[in-house]
């Protein structure tokens, strides 16, 4: 008998973060896509003060918030909160496969 080997492929998805804080010195992209890990994900500023990470992610949702200059932010471009256990919220990214 042969073993049960699922032949699809998972679909990963380019999702781009993006936020605008020009005066910001550093930000981080933090989430459960990267076990909440700052400086796993760094943002990069472009010419208009608006920092940008494109990651590649698998079907699923995830939690995530920014990390700007050491203070956690939630992304104000994302409706999508939930409250978590420091008694704050993080925003819900849910990609599609």
């Amino acid at each position: 008998m042969k073993p049960n080997i699922s032949t699809r492929k998972i679909r990963k998805r380019k999702i781009t973060f993006s936020l605008e804080a020009a005066d910001a010195q550093k930000v981080d992209l933090v989430g459960e896509f990267n076990n909440w890990k700052a400086g796993a994900h760094p943002m990069k500023k472009n010419n208009t003060g608006k920092w940008v990470k494109p990651v590649t992610l698998p079907p699923g949702q995830f939690e995530y918030k920014f990390l700007v200059d050491n203070k956690w932010v939630i992304d104000p471009q994302n409706e999508r909160k939930c409250d978590n256990c420091f008694g704050t919220q993080n925003n819900i990214v849910k990609v599609i496969q």
